[in-house]
């Protein structure tokens, strides 16, 4: 059952993205980042992490995964380190993430031509 849910909270979250784009007229920077601050406010308002456990990969995988990973890392960093621990705390959950995005990018920069 739990793929059943995965795909309905994931599938849930991309319709929603695409309603942006198609019925507001949002670009894909704008619906992205949209995407990422609503992620932001559930976990802040404690409801990211209680979708997480009934959904799995339906709301780890989404764009709206990393504006949770950011708040968390920085509450949690917060609570042990103070106010410099906001700062520390988001760079410490999303570095991996952030580190991989660019290696793989410069690699596949390297094995490939742009067209112009």
């Amino acid at each position: 059952m739990i793929y059943f849910w995965a795909f309905v909270v994931g599938g849930g979250i991309c319709v929603l993205g695409q309603l942006m784009m198609d019925v507001f007229k949002l670009t894909p920077a704008h619906t992205m980042s949209t995407l990422v601050v609503l992620g932001a406010i559930f976990d802040g308002l404690g409801l990211y992490e209680p979708l997480i456990d009934f959904s799995g990969a339906g709301a780890t995988v989404p764009i709206t995964s990393f504006g949770n990973a950011l708040v968390h890392g920085a509450m949690a960093e917060a609570e042990q380190n103070g106010f410099i621990g906001v700062i520390t705390g988001i760079f410490e959950v999303t570095s991996a993430g952030i580190s991989a995005a660019i290696i793989f990018s410069f690699l596949a920069a390297l094995c490939f031509k742009p067209k112009g």
